[in-house]
């Protein structure tokens, strides 16, 4: 059955420190750039000036409509094909400006903490980023803790998001099976990669994707400190 919760559609008698528990839910998987760290803001900013200084005259929301969700090998590949021959400043100066927009900008995601806290079901990151900057984005919010030994990146599988890869390879590695998962994405290509994996999905919209783009997740909710309550509302 399809959902859409925002806000005021959920129970709010639970204390924040109370666990909750999900019936059926073993494992919620995790994404990270604009679900954990609100980094998408900053990393589509850099992205579309380094692409302007490189030659592609691209907007900031035509970078988030490609890019979002993608992993940097993706995105690498669509400048070089765009430009017509290959860039290889790009990595070094793009991990440059982003490290640096992080260092001085990068926050957790409003409400993350509060519903991690709540959450009794194991947890794991899937991300398309590397692992380096998962740990990065994680370490400067204060996260990666919470995640540590289970975090896992598009660079460990053969096709990225919107393939299954990913998320198949956290649940697999996780020990619990692809039904028994639930995925939390904020970009469409996520959403279709955790249909694809055949888990139910959560989509994020209060950050840069709105909710329309999330229309094929499981439901939509757009304040992530009710996460606990929405996963206990899917059985």
């Amino acid at each position: 059955m399809k959902i859409e919760i925002h806000v005021d559609g959920l129970p709010r008698e639970q204390p924040a420190g109370t666990l909750t528990p999900v019936q059926g839910v073993e494992l919620v998987i995790f994404d990270c750039d604009g679900v954990l760290v609100d980094s998408e803001r900053l990393a589509v900013r850099v992205e579309t000036a380094l692409m302007n200084e490189l030659g592609w005259t691209i907007s900031e929301e035509d970078v988030f409509d490609r890019f979002v969700g993608r992993s940097d090998a993706h995105m690498l590949a669509a400048i070089e094909e765009q430009l017509g021959r290959s860039v290889p400043e790009w990595t070094d100066r793009y991990r440059e400006h982003l490290h640096a927009a992080f260092h001085a900008e990068l926050r957790a995601v409003d409400g993350i903490v509060t519903a991690l806290d709540r959450l009794s079901s194991a947890t794991c990151v899937a991300s398309s980023g590397t692992h380096d900057k998962i740990a990065l984005t994680l370490g400067l919010t204060g996260l990666y803790e919470r995640f540590r030994g289970r975090i896992y990146s598009a660079t460990e599988v053969a096709h990225g998001k919107p393939a299954p890869d990913l998320f198949l390879l956290a649940a697999s590695r996780s020990g619990v099976a692809p039904e028994q998962c639930v995925v939390v994405e904020d970009s469409r290509y996520g959403v279709a990669a955790a249909n694809a994996a055949g888990m139910r999905v959560l989509g994020y919209c209060g950050g840069l994707t709105p909710a329309a783009q999330l229309a094929a997740a499981t439901a939509v909710f757009d304040d992530m400190a009710v996460l606990p309550d929405l996963l206990a509302q899917l059985d």
